[in-house]
């Protein structure tokens, strides 16, 4: 039996998938804002194996990136999972699937930054995962301004909701979404990967706001 987070009937969790390599500020502050407006009780982080749209040469170890998510947030309402890799899937749609059906009366809602709507479209069976769970959408410093208009965000757009609802949406049958305003992180993996190396002491200004966005977004 595959081993989850701990999960009850009636529970509002988020998914929040991605490789996490590495972890950032980001993640926590998007997990922070999601569990506020969305009225969730759990976030699960799912530490994936590795995207199958993007180049994994170079990508850490899953365990490496399981201890530094662990290592970020010491919040209790968010788990670190990598059980993907012991399910042995590569796409969404097949984790998704997998957890609503073992999860029977779970309220699951999937959480992804803007800039995955803008290409949502590119994955696999991505109109089957907006049919199993609803999903919230994180602002994005940059991708926001294109990513409702992008392909899944037009195909999709008969399904979004409110802002002011989103306490309401992990309790909607999907297709259902809503965009979350409120977190404009300029931060993201693929750019740290770029800095690994660099002095610690070089703080970035990007770096300097995240701290001010995180905070923002558990006061949100």
């Amino acid at each position: 039996m595959i081993r989850l987070p701990p999960y009850a009937p009636g529970m509002r969790i988020g998914l929040f998938g991605g490789t996490f390599d590495p972890p950032h500020r980001a993640h926590l502050g998007a997990s922070l804002l999601a569990l506020k407006r969305l009225k969730l009780d759990r976030v699960w982080w799912l530490v994936t194996p590795g995207n199958p749209l993007k180049d994994t040469r170079g990508l850490a170890p899953l365990s490496q990136r399981l201890a530094a998510a662990r290592s970020l947030t010491r919040d209790p309402r968010i788990a670190i999972t990598g059980f993907e890799a012991d399910l042995g899937v590569r796409y969404s749609f097949d984790t998704v699937s997998y957890l609503v059906k073992r999860c029977a009366g779970v309220h699951f809602v999937w959480i992804m930054g803007a800039d995955n709507l803008r290409s949502f479209h590119r994955w696999q069976r991505w109109r089957g995962i907006a049919g199993l769970v609803p999903m919230a959408v994180i602002d994005r410093l940059g991708p926001s301004l294109y990513s409702i208009g992008g392909v899944a965000g037009q195909a999709l757009g008969h399904a979004r909701i409110p802002e002011s609802a989103a306490g309401s949406l992990a309790d909607r049958r999907p297709p259902a979404w809503v965009f979350l305003h409120g977190l404009k992180s300029p931060l993201s993996s693929t750019a740290l990967r770029a800095l690994r190396g660099r002095a610690p002491s070089h703080k970035s200004a990007a770096e300097s706001a995240e701290t001010r966005d995180v905070a923002a977004a558990a006061g949100a």
